[in-house]
């Protein structure tokens, strides 16, 4: 029997549990991201198809005032689709995780010497 004895098992369990956590709280994250998203959408679409039945029953589509609540809206619509499905070229997700990984090895590689 040892002094430093170390159960290697339980650790092992932790470390897996904490990674199984963590992946299950990002997906969390992601569904959540992605309901609004198209909660959102939906919004959008039964406002929009309401607001035209207005225009139409009042107007006749004379002159199609709803539009302008379209585009403004779509405009929204359009970069919360960019937030959510990762489609920004310059500034997205991957990368934040290439700079991320970048700064890490620059401070490993400046605090090898110290």
């Amino acid at each position: 029997m040892s002094i430093f004895n170390c159960n290697i098992t339980s650790n092992t369990n932790t470390m897996e549990n904490t990674d199984k956590e963590n992946k299950y709280m990002r997906a969390r994250e992601r569904v959540d991201e992605l309901k609004k998203f198209y909660g959102n959408l939906t919004s959008y679409v039964l406002v929009i198809s309401g607001l035209a039945l207005i225009n139409y029953f009042t107007t006749g589509f004379g002159y199609m005032w709803f539009l302008w609540a379209a585009f403004g809206w779509g405009i929204g619509i359009v970069f919360h689709a960019i937030k959510t499905f990762d489609l920004n070229p310059f500034f997205g997700k991957q990368w934040e995780k290439r700079k991320i990984e970048k700064i890490m090895r620059d401070e490993e590689q400046n605090n090898k010497w110290k």
